[in-house]
């Protein structure tokens, strides 16, 4: 089939977006600033409970031979640089409850007297002053009762709230927090204090309710450690994964920038948005300028960035050094004299696996191999039934414990052109077991079941036909235990968050004691599947949802082997800045880095250049007032730039 040229062509002067793990993708199309992501969990979304482990990267190909002993390299010189002033920074930073994976808050109704979040703080962070902010919303019944909420971190006590005190449905309230207590990894609990008054009363699930809103959030101040030049601690400082809050990373390079630096910068920058997963990632391009922070630099032996010059090398360089600036931060310095060099640097990079204390080190020539058409690791399987058991995050349990629990959500992304013939449709099995408690309401208790926040089912504990009706009331065993559903096509997004609910319903005469007992298990199955290879890949292109939320079709080969980058002959810092960020999205979708993309510098003339444009896809990235350039680019397309506005031709 004949291959389709596609081009986007993105304003440089918008902001550079930041990525985020989205969410179930609803029909408004979701802003360049994803997650990006729904619960990330799903998909997209940061997930209610939404992991915070390193995004899946693909393996590093067999034959990448590790580099020998390193010869001792000159340090890189910095000249015309200011006298660095050595002082530890002072940071800050803020965290809500939505960015901890809790969309909704939490909440606390009926039964369910406590409820928390778990959250990390970046570990190169010491923390010197915490402040917690709370907006509690209270139903008037729960407010009549003169009930408390009770609040720990981390297993100590931060204090007691009245609830409705003051009369107002949403309380504001602010805590000093103890600096101490914020670590690394910590955990805030809420306790409703009235509970076990409220535990058997079985009517209060909507009428007695504390909900602490998605907006309660951290604010801190922290101090900056010093950490050694250590390659070993890659992504650290510049990305860490403990950071629940998007990233922001400054990428460098020369006045007089090549082709091949941008093309490095990206497959970095792809690698970083597959690591930032749901969290959210946005780079700054500073052309001639050294990061205020931490930073990568980019470039060619010789080369000088902001006063920095690159060491000489005759071998691909990776470099760890003080920024002149402040040596508390780092700067990342990726050296190679051409295409090759610089590709076969950045590519060493990502794949990890740097010996104890290495500060610099020459990397050796290595395979990178070419993807194969929806190859993604991070998009599910067409080939085969896929277990929900391969779907769920490595934090998370195929089992529920007691009458209220929150849902277990699972993420998976898929590519976004898969077609099925009108009539057909994609089975989903869902094999489950309700506990065999005496208490429990047969009738009533429900597997509620949802598929990007659309509801598909509600399935019984028992089987609903008549013969199983009279045979459940002889005595017999009645359980359903496994249900197909049939998903209309439509339903499956880019980014997708399937959603399994067990509605617990107890007997009006069930005891106190039962509906507070964590013990009891429910639990989906390994014999749950959603079953996509029926389906094949065909749509209408150009379609811009597909690329806002895929990368599609650029990301059909996830590592950009058949696509070209274009940028104006002189780009703005803008105008690479969004490159990256859209390098990045591309990888956050995929999984797969980009390490075979190439980037050219203005509309190439008929030459050799030109054959990169040629049955290829262009994603060019400019602004509407570089006329010269936009023109050569759409001469022959249906478009054409009329002042600042694109238009098409008559």
């Amino acid at each position: 089939m004949k291959r389709l040229t596609t081009l986007a062509l993105l304003a440089g002067m918008l902001s550079a977006p930041a990525l985020h793990s989205e969410e179930t993708p609803p029909d408004a199309l979701p802003p360049l600033n994803f997650p990006l992501p729904d619960a990330g969990a799903s998909g997209a979304s940061a997930p209610a409970s939404e992991s915070n482990s390193p995004a899946t990267t693909e393996p590093a190909p067999a034959n990448v031979p590790q580099p020998a002993s390193l010869p001792a390299m000159p340090s890189p010189v910095a000249s015309g640089v200011a006298d660095t002033v050595p002082l530890t920074p002072i940071v800050g930073g803020d965290l809500n409850l939505m960015q901890m994976g809790m969309p909704d808050g939490i909440i606390l109704s009926g039964g369910q007297n406590q409820g928390g979040a778990s959250f990390t703080l970046p570990s190169d962070q010491v923390v010197t002053h915490a402040q917690l902010m709370l907006d509690v919303k209270v139903s008037p019944e729960m407010a009549s009762r003169n009930a408390t909420l009770q609040l720990m971190l981390n297993g100590q006590p931060l204090g007691t709230l009245p609830l409705g005190a003051d009369g107002e449905e949403i309380s504001h309230y602010q805590l000093d927090i103890p600096a101490a207590l914020m670590v690394s990894s910590n955990n805030l609990s809420f306790k409703i204090n009235d509970g076990d008054a409220m535990q058997c009363r079985l009517d209060i699930h909507d009428t007695s309710r504390v909900t602490i809103l998605p907006a309660s959030h951290f604010s801190w101040e922290s101090q900056q450690l010093n950490i050694s030049n250590d390659l070993g601690h890659f992504p650290r400082p510049f990305f860490d994964s403990m950071q629940m809050t998007p990233a922001d990373i400054a990428i460098a390079y020369p006045e007089k920038p090549t082709a091949d630096i941008f093309s490095a910068a990206a497959l970095v920058s792809s690698w970083l948005g597959i690591q930032a997963d749901y969290r959210g990632i946005a780079f700054d391009a500073l052309s001639d300028r050294l990061p205020e922070k931490h930073g990568i630099i980019i470039g060619h032996p010789g080369d000088r960035v902001g006063g920095l010059t690159l060491p000489q090398t005759d071998k691909p360089l990776l470099r760890i050094v003080e920024n002149p600036g402040n040596p508390a931060y780092k700067l990342l310095l990726i050296v190679g004299q051409n295409d090759a060099a610089l590709r076969m640097a950045a590519w060493r990079l990502t794949r990890g696996d740097f010996a104890p204390q290495t500060a610099s080190m020459d990397v050796d020539p290595q395979t990178i191999a070419v993807s194969r058409p929806y190859d993604a690791p991070r998009w599910i399987a067409t080939d085969r039934p896929v277990k929900i058991s391969e779907l769920i995050r490595q934090d998370q349990s195929m089992t529920v414990s007691g009458v209220w629990h929150e849902p277990l959500r699972v993420a998976f992304r898929a590519a976004p052109d898969l077609y099925l013939w009108d009539g057909e449709t994609i089975p989903l099995q869902i094999g489950y077991r309700f506990p065999s408690e005496s208490w429990i309401n047969e009738d009533k208790s429900l597997l509620s079941v949802t598929l990007n926040n659309t509801f598909l089912n509600n399935l019984p504990m028992n089987k609903q036909g008549p013969l199983e009706k009279l045979w459940r009331h002889l005595g017999g065993d009645a359980r359903q235990e496994r249900f197909t559903i049939p998903l209309a096509p439509y339903l499956i997004y880019g980014d997708n968050q399937l959603s399994l609910y067990f509605n617990l319903v107890p007997k009006d005469s069930a005891p106190c004691s039962v509906l507070l007992n964590s013990t009891i298990k429910s639990r989906i199955t390994d014999d749950s599947w959603i079953d996509l290879s029926g389906t094949r890949h065909f749509s209408l292109l150009p379609n811009l949802s597909y690329f806002v939320g895929a990368s599609f079709p650029f990301s059909r080969l996830a590592d950009y082997s058949q696509t070209t980058l274009l940028l104006p002959e002189q780009p703005s810092e803008t105008q690479v800045a969004t490159m990256l960020n859209l390098a990045a999205r591309s990888g956050n979708s995929t999984g797969k880095a980009l390490a075979n993309n190439r980037v050219m510098l203005g509309v190439p003339d008929d030459g050799a250049n030109a054959l990169f444009l040629r049955d290829r896809d262009v994603l060019a990235v400019s602004a509407l007032d570089q006329k010269a350039f936009n023109q050569r680019l759409l001469a022959d397309s249906p478009y054409q730039p009329v002042d600042n506005l694109l238009s098409v031709r008559e």
